[in-house]
């Protein structure tokens, strides 16, 4: 495996990582992992360090125990301390409101008239200024709310539309708000002048502030009705404008009410595969042409960017396994995302000191370099412009269309063959991250609905009680072939499959999967120690998903599945230890 370390010094390498392991013995609390590189083997050496001071790290079910707040405290360890505090917090009754009518045609749950006069009445207070702080109800969130209302009453189905209480509260409310909204909401909440029952003419007399607004309000009235936007509208609204610019915590540009209803309204609407490759292919060029790596294989990671708040999170682990054998990956993500929230690659690596500034140059050497052979990308280098939508996103609730296009991307190109690999949750956005892998003209691409609909497969036993949709280890992907019975778009031939990965069919022993329950010190435990090669469940989910990959994406050397998962083990067991690493760092600062 390569490279998670470096014992030389530079901008782009680290020395050490220092991690808490539960031990009884308390002189043994805090140790030092150092990976180094010989014969080509890598193994994994555990030093004291040279201070005495021991580094205390809580973990969630520690700071329940204590009745401590994660929210006053800055703890390294969790998952939800790594939200930037300089970001406004969203108003909670409001949020609650949006989790339930901010969705999909079928899913959406109205309010009961209790529930829809508590947050209109805490709107009604928050625009007239009687909240304060974190009580406020932003622009982003009553956009968002009345653009669910708003597309529920003029295309849902009868089920999802206003509940009778929903009417009564609005009959009630809507004169009080009509004097108080700004033309921006009171155009959202009823575009048309037809809904509210009032015969106002703001809503059908707005055009906004300036040409940016005015292209992004003759988008929502499309939106707005249920309707959807052509490839040239998305990619037009989102340039104009992405960044957004802030000041003082509040957008400087375009109205946030406006933008978070466009955003929400699309997901509501079921975003087509046009408005979907809009958004997917918007920012390409934003840093100019993506950088080729002079490899044979490059795999892009798409991870949900929200992380997982339960269970542990393997593909870290996995890529390392990977460069190995040569397979080369690319990771990507951010430190913190909405609206779970959970663990993230960049969570973990901060915590070890790495390094999650790279440039795409940057990137591109580590990838390149055979001592390294993995990467990985913050948005926040990669896509400035997305990566400042962050807070809004928070203020929305619910994924935009972005959560799932953020997952396809090619930040850096490789010479060689290039896949896509994608996880994802809820059935019927398999077959859009297929198209997306497609449009991208990679070799292969896979999508994964693993454990909380991230990539992680795992060796469990399936649940009597399975949810509604595909199962856990379902996969879905093609690989690009030269055969005439293949399935042929954009010009490739591609040939596709279908199947549901059960662990014991390749001789794993059913085991559940291990918690981590927001704690990032707790999945870099599970993964290092299974690198170390510490038999168990995290060792089992790392052999599975970077063998059954490998077979799925048709690398070289993998075209059986018992050979490409044996590949992965003996990647960690060579000569009885975890090899890792090297003279050179993905991963470094």
């Amino acid at each position: 495996m390569r490279a998670l370390l470096s014992p030389e010094s530079s901008s782009l390498y680290f020395t050490s990582i220092n991690i808490v392991f539960r031990d009884p013995n308390p002189c043994r609390s805090r140790t030092s992992l150092y990976f180094l590189k010989r014969d080509g083997c890598c193994r994994l050496i555990r030093r004291k360090p040279r201070s005495t001071a021991v580094k205390a790290v809580l973990d969630s079910a520690t700071i329940e125990e204590l009745g401590l707040k994660e929210s006053d405290m800055r703890n390294p360890a969790i998952s939800s301390t790594y939200r930037r505090s300089m970001l406004p917090k969203p108003n909670q009754t409001v949020l609650e409101a949006q989790a339930r009518i901010c969705t999909g045609p079928t899913q959406t749950r109205p309010l009961s008239e209790e529930q829809a006069f508590k947050v209109l009445d805490t709107i009604l207070r928050s625009v007239r200024g009687e909240l304060k702080d974190e009580e406020q109800v932003s622009k982003a969130q009553i956009g968002a709310f009345f653009a669910g209302m708003t597309i529920r009453a003029n295309s849902f189905p009868e089920e999802t539309q206003w509940s009778e209480g929903e009417r009564r509260a609005m009959n009630l409310f809507w004169p009080l708000l009509l004097r108080a909204l700004p033309p921006d909401v009171i155009f959202i909440a009823d575009p048309e002048g037809s809904i509210m029952g009032l015969g106002n003419s703001v809503g059908p007399q707005f055009i906004g502030n300036g040409t940016t607004e005015m292209r992004l309000v003759g988008a929502l009235r499309e939106i707005l009705a249920g309707g959807h936007l052509g490839y040239e509208e998305v990619q037009g609204v989102l340039k104009d404008v992405l960044p957004l610019k802030f000041e003082d915590g509040k957008s400087t540009g375009v109205s946030e009410s406006l933008l978070s209803a466009f955003l929400i309204g699309q997901r509501m609407n079921r975003e087509t595969d046009r408005e979907l490759k809009a958004y997917c292919l918007a920012f390409d060029d934003e840093l100019g042409p993506a950088p080729v790596a002079d490899v044979n294989s490059l795999t892009h990671y798409g991870e949900p960017y929200d992380g997982n708040t339960r269970f542990f999170r393997s593909t870290l682990f996995v890529a390392a396994v990977r460069s190995c054998y040569g397979e080369s990956s690319l990771l990507h993500g951010v430190e913190w995302m909405p609206p779970k929230g959970g663990v993230t690659e960049e969570q973990m690596l901060n915590f070890m000191g790495a390094n999650t500034n790279l440039s795409l140059h940057q990137a591109k050497k580590l990838i390149e370099d055979e001592e390294v052979g993995f990467a990985y990308l913050s948005q926040r280098e990669a896509r400035p412009s997305l990566y400042s939508l962050i807070g809004l996103r928070e203020h929305i609730k619910k994924r935009p269309p972005l959560a799932t296009t953020e997952k396809v991307q090619q930040f850096i190109r490789a010479k060689g063959k290039e896949s896509i690999v994608a996880g994802f949750y809820h059935e019927g956005y398999e077959e859009p991250l297929l198209m997306l892998m497609k449009r991208r003209g990679v070799h292969s691409g896979l999508v994964v609905k693993g454990e909380e609909g991230a990539l992680s497969m795992t060796t469990r036993l399936r649940s009597a009680s399975t949810s509604k949709g595909f199962p856990v280890n379902y996969c879905s992907g093609f690989c690009s072939v030269g055969t005439e019975t293949a399935c042929k778009e954009d010009g490739v031939s591609h040939q596709s499959f279908r199947l549901e990965v059960n662990a014991m069919d390749y001789g794993f022993e059913p085991t559940d999967t291990p918690r981590t329950d927001r704690s990032v010190s707790k999945n870099i435990e599970l993964g290092l120690a299974a690198l170390h090669g510490q038999k168990g469940p995290a060792y089992d989910r790392i052999v599975l998903n970077a063998g059954i990959v490998d077979h799925l994406l048709g690398c070289d050397g993998a075209e059986d599945v018992t050979i490409a998962l044996d590949r992965a083990r003996e990647a960690i067991d060579s000569e009885g230890q975890m090899q890792f690493a090297t003279r050179k760092s993905a991963l470094g600062v």
